[in-house]
């Protein structure tokens, strides 16, 4: 038997000959960055359970912002700790609270960098959950009318995009409605269409002190065994006025991106979240993995899968050697 004429490795065989092929590609502009917001001054905190990542007061999380966009990182999505905690997360929707504060400090440092806002009552209420308790039970319509007047709180602070992350039936729809009515028409909504009952947000809780005092979070996030409830929760907060799409978490839901990118062709965000990015620290200071190599993969399969854009926590720093490695390549 004659050898194939064909051999795919004649395209592999230097890096100039694998760049000149590639099919996904990866630039500073994929990312956003999330920032944690806390009370007091001088903050600079590093977060226990997220090597790397930190706790920022307001008059510095700027520092961050401008790094980012430096980088060439067009936006950073904001979450809140705040100073008091109640039953119905008042502080979500209080003009003078952390993200409020940091939304005005941010655009005022960098007026061109796109500041979203993620708009859930978990890291507000003291029982830890997305919404308004009723019966031990989290009220759906009730916590309606308090993620809409956080989002519209967020909005006259100046944040640029309303990410909703709180997977209330309807949320969309009524957060649509109330930035309309007060003058915010023009202002976008990332949907976090697609959120699972995850494991994977282990650490994000611990940053921000969120995790439920009792129960958990499967009566309104999804079933990690349903796809094509996916669909459904898609078409769903597209029919509200959603204007982009999120898919979280990541990496165990690649599928789950590709399926949506391909069915409904709108702009879709994958969220690289907490326990991921954790994952990757830990088997990275245990000499287990090459570190920067898993990063950028990781992050192109997101890409690849489907995402136009990808929420990391390595949004800064992957920005950061792409811009170098785009000197080296010249």
């Amino acid at each position: 038997m004659s050898f194939p004429t064909d051999r795919p490795r004649r395209l592999r065989r230097t890096e100039t000959l694998r760049r000149l092929v590639r099919e996904t590609h990866l630039t500073p502009a994929d990312f956003i960055q999330p920032l944690f917001v806390v009370p007091g001054t001088n903050v600079k905190t590093e977060i226990s359970s997220m090597p790397g990542q930190f706790h920022w007061s307001v008059d510095r999380v700027a520092e961050m912002a401008e790094r980012c966009f430096r980088a060439g990182v067009p936006g950073v999505i904001l979450f809140g700790v705040p100073t008091h905690k109640d039953e119905v997360g008042s502080a979500a929707y209080d003009d003078s609270a952390e993200v409020q504060s940091a939304v005005r400090a941010i655009k005022k440092a960098v007026p061109e960098l796109l500041v979203i806002t993620d708009v859930c009552l978990c890291e507000y209420t003291s029982h830890g959950h997305c919404g308004v308790i009723e019966h031990n039970e989290v009220a759906n319509d009730s916590t309606l009318e308090l993620l809409a007047r956080t989002a519209v709180s967020h909005a006259r602070a100046g944040a640029d995009i309303i990410a909703p992350s709180d997977m209330m039936d309807g949320r969309i729809a009524a957060i649509r409605a109330a930035l309309d009515q007060n003058g915010y028409a023009y202002l976008p909504i990332l949907s976090y269409a697609v959120k699972y009952a995850s494991a994977y947000y282990g650490p994000f809780r611990v940053a921000v002190d969120s995790a439920p005092q009792f129960g958990d979070r499967r009566g309104y996030q999804m079933d990690p065994a349903n796809a094509n409830e996916a669909l459904r929760e898609v078409e769903l907060d597209l029919a509200e006025g959603a204007d982009m799409l999120m898919v979280k978490p990541g990496i165990a839901y690649l599928d789950i991106l590709h399926t949506i990118k391909e069915k409904y062709r709108r702009p879709t965000a994958a969220y690289h979240v907490s326990g991921e990015y954790a994952m990757i620290e830990a088997a990275a200071q245990n000499g287990w993995v090459d570190r920067k190599r898993i990063i950028l993969e990781t992050l192109l399969s997101f890409k690849r899968a489907g995402a136009d854009f990808v929420l990391t926590y390595y949004a800064a720093e992957a920005a950061e050697w792409l811009l170098e490695e785009s000197r080296h390549a010249r």
